[in-house]
């Protein structure tokens, strides 16, 4: 099924966060992504906070990258379901994040949802 077990990519998702790889951030998503976070309505003003497609996904991040040159998170939680996993994890700011990601037959994320304990920009 995956290339990687869950554990293999969401450690390998976090260094990549943590090294600010934008490549290697990409590389854990599907061309189809569906990414929900209240970031989105921040920087681009969607109300539905929804961004389609590995190239808004990708302008995002980079926004993100920008706002935040000393990014990094903690993982905090790791909970498992048979289509993925939701990660809860702490990032530089001290804001604590839950992403519930539901993954493809090659460990892509398909779907993803970012909770926010408080905004983040």
């Amino acid at each position: 099924m995956y290339t990687m077990d869950k554990n293999e990519i969401i450690a390998d998702w976090l260094d990549a966060w943590n090294c600010h790889d934008i490549d290697r951030i990409m590389a854990h998503y599907a061309e189809e992504i569906e990414f929900t976070a209240q970031t989105v309505v921040a920087r681009w003003g969607k109300a539905d906070g929804k961004l389609v497609g590995k190239a808004e996904l990708r302008k995002h991040f980079e926004k993100g990258l920008e706002l935040a040159p000393k990014i990094h998170f903690e993982a905090d939680q790791i909970l498992w379901s048979p289509i993925g996993y939701a990660v809860l994890y702490r990032r530089e700011n001290n804001n604590e994040v839950l992403d519930a990601v539901e993954l493809n037959a090659e460990g892509l994320a398909v779907k993803v949802t970012a909770y926010y304990l408080d905004v983040q920009p």
